[in-house]
């Protein structure tokens, strides 16, 4: 059953909650990346032009002590969002009371405000992220609408989502930017264009073991790398030497690959050096930047080598399988690209699909949308998700809380 969007709510005059996912990088208060804040506009401007009275609320970071509640404040990103609309957004710093109701109360039609981090209300029993249903029933007291716009957290049954959306069963809906990752993740898996390829990169098997697992059954071929590739070349018999690898995965990794059909390409190359471990513990990327790199087949790791980013053959064998791709979905990087000595396939991966032709290309969010922001091809993908977590249980093909409490058109 699809869902409702923001366009088939009124929000004249009406009191708009919005959960959107400001959950921005900061350090020492300055934000670091504004993407998500820049990513939801669209959602806020549309509210705000209806007439929509627009309270807004997110996370930041994780809240266990005290010491966390000062760094993790909304109150930057609440002024950087009022720089970008032009106009002042109103800052609560509380998460309920009589502060927040009053000043909810006197915003006017075509204004916002935003209240203090969801989770704030986590320091003294988890009630955010363990969907209290009082603290859910309160925040849906606040508001005559419900809009998530929240994809990063989708996959997370928070009571700033389901909690609050449980109370609105008619007026509830996904955001301009949820519904945007509804349609290109969720119909890249369900309905793609043939022929459909996906990339997975990364650190872990074990992160991505239902993603694998879903993938093989709807794309045409599985091209792994990052550090997941090891634990295969492991389960192929082959001489790791010292680079990342899952023991406890490898049986796994064997049986994946054969009953994979051929559709899993693993490198054929990697880019590897050798490194103490003391120094490696010390400062790993410090370490590794100074390092001598030798490229050498995956057949002929050595005992104390550590591979760290795909080979020259790697790229042209990927560039090979991508060739014609119609639709693609890449998530997790092809090596330590953040020292650029190792960055080279992840870089080759953004250029081959900035260069297919008709294709439908989609990030899904973390490491791997980092890293082509940050070389400079955010406009070169059809879709980058804000999403790492959420955006993995979509393509493992998992109902979203976030999505499926959303009303019903």
């Amino acid at each position: 059953m699809a869902k409702k969007n923001i366009k088939d709510l009124n929000l004249k005059g009406k009191k708009v909650l919005m959960r959107v996912d400001f959950n921005v990088p900061m350090k020492a208060g300055v934000i670091t990346d504004d993407n998500r804040i820049v990513q939801a506009v669209p959602t806020i401007k549309y509210a705000l032009e209806q007439g929509g009275k627009v309270i807004l609320f997110s996370h930041l970071g994780r809240i266990k002590t005290k010491e966390d509640l000062a760094k993790n404040s909304l109150a930057p990103v609440a002024k950087r969002l009022s720089e970008i609309l032009g106009d002042e957004v109103l800052f609560v710093k509380a998460t309920r009371g009589k502060e927040l109701e009053d000043a909810i109360n006197n915003l006017q039609e075509g204004h916002a405000l935003m209240f203090e981090n969801t989770r704030y209300e986590d320091l003294d029993g988890k009630k955010e992220s363990g969907n209290d249903p009082e603290l859910g029933a309160y925040w849906a007291s606040l508001g005559d609408v419900f809009v998530n716009d929240a994809f990063g957290t989708a996959h997370r049954a928070h009571a700033s989502n389901q909690g609050i959306a449980s109370h609105f069963p008619h007026d509830s809906a996904a955001g301009f930017l949820l519904e945007k990752e509804i349609k290109f993740i969720g119909g890249a898996v369900d309905n793609p264009v043939r022929p459909f390829v996906a990339i997975l990169g990364g650190a872990k098997v074990s992160d991505k073991i239902s993603v694998i697992e879903n993938l093989l059954n709807k794309a045409d071929k599985v091209l792994i790398c990052g550090a997941m590739a090891y634990t295969f070349f492991k389960a192929q018999g082959l001489e790791v030497g010292k680079s990342k690898c899952e023991d406890d995965f490898v049986e796994y990794a064997k049986g994946l690959l054969a009953k994979a059909n051929g559709k899993i390409v693993l490198p054929v190359d990697v880019v590897s050096v050798t490194v103490s471990d003391e120094d490696c513990a010390n400062d790993f990327f410090g370490t590794i930047a100074k390092a001598d790199t030798k490229v050498v087949s995956v057949k002929a790791i050595a005992k104390d080598a550590q591979g760290l980013d795909c080979g020259p053959a790697t790229i042209e064998l990927f560039k090979k399988e991508l060739d014609g791709a119609k639709t693609v979905v890449w998530n997790g990087p092809a090596g330590v690209f953040e020292v650029e000595k190792f960055a080279k396939g992840t870089k080759a991966i953004c250029e081959v699909l900035a260069s297919l032709k008709d294709a439908t290309t989609i990030i899904g969010g973390g490491d791997s949308a980092a890293a082509a922001i940050s070389m400079g091809y955010e406009s070169k993908f059809t879709h980058i998700s804000t999403g790492g977590g959420a955006s993995l249980e979509y393509l493992e093909g998992k109902a979203l809380p976030g999505v499926t409490c959303l009303s019903d058109k």
